[in-house]
Parts: structure tokens; C-alpha cells; sequence
């Protein structure tokens, strides 16, 4: 009895081994994201922005940057994740596939009832994506970095 209770037992570890799991951990991500206020007045931009200002100022072409809020979220590859901006801002978006490092989303850009922007886009971890947005009443304009993790 013992002998067939050892076989069966170094079996099901064999299996055990063997097989992949059905619990493993799935693929998943962080999007980070910065909401920030872009003006053609000169001036400082923020401390928090400094890695990020030579990005901003190629692609967007202003002169000075301000942070406004700023948030995470998580989310499984494929899945759904949210991120609060703050200022009444939200960024939802949706994780489609992960290749090379590189990961799909569907991001959708929205403050109250208003969507700024849906768009997809293929980031890479560390690597800021800029979306512009609308004009702000004082003159100046939203803009969004995304960072996944």
C-alpha cells in the first residue's frame, strides 16, 4: 500500500510539474498618466514635468508646462483599467494584446460628460505618449502623457 501511495504521489508531483497552470498570473500593466496645462506665455515649468518637458515642448510646441493631476491604474493584458486625473478628468482605457514589450490600448480621455479623445495607441514601457487636448478658459491647452509600467 505504501509503495503504490508513493507512486501515485511522485506522479501527481510529476503532473503537477509538468503541466501549466491553471492559476498562473496573467499578464497585466499599469497606465500612468499626467494631466498637464501647456501655455504659449513664457515661463517655468514645473519641477515635476522636467523629464518629461523636452517630449512636451517637440511635439506640442508650447512654451511653458503645468502639472494638474496625476493618476494610475491597473489592468490585466487583454482587460480595462481607469485612471483619475483629477479636475473632474478620467482616462479609461482598455488593454488588446502585448507583443515585444509593446502594449495595445484604447484609451478614452473624458472630464464630466465630455470625451476629449478615443484613440489607440501601441506604448512601451517608460516611453511618455502626449495627447493634446482642448483649450482651457485661460488661454492654454490640456495635454496628457501616458506611461505604462
Amino acid at each position: 500500500m505504501r509503495l503504490i501511495n508513493r507512486i501515485l504521489l511522485t506522479c501527481g508531483l510529476l503532473f503537477a510539474i509538468a503541466a501549466p497552470s491553471v492559476y498562473a498570473a496573467e499578464a497585466e500593466v499599469t497606465v500612468r498618466a499626467i494631466l498637464v496645462s501647456a501655455s504659449k506665455q513664457p515661463g517655468e515649468t514645473d519641477r515635476s514635468l522636467s523629464r518629461y518637458e523636452s517630449t512636451l515642448r517637440r511635439i506640442l510646441r508650447f512654451e511653458s508646462f503645468s502639472q494638474l493631476g496625476s493618476g494610475s491604474g491597473r489592468a490585466d493584458i487583454p482587460g480595462q483599467g481607469r485612471v483619475s486625473l483629477g479636475q473632474g478628468q478620467v482616462l479609461e482605457f482598455t488593454t488588446e494584446s502585448s507583443q515585444d514589450d509593446r502594449i495595445r490600448v484604447q484609451l478614452d480621455w473624458r472630464g464630466g460628460s465630455r470625451t476629449f479623445m478615443r484613440t489607440g495607441l501601441v506604448l512601451r514601457p517608460g516611453v511618455p505618449a502626449v495627447l493634446g487636448g482642448p483649450k482651457r478658459g485661460d488661454g492654454s491647452v490640456y495635454a496628457l502623457l501616458v506611461i505604462a509600467e
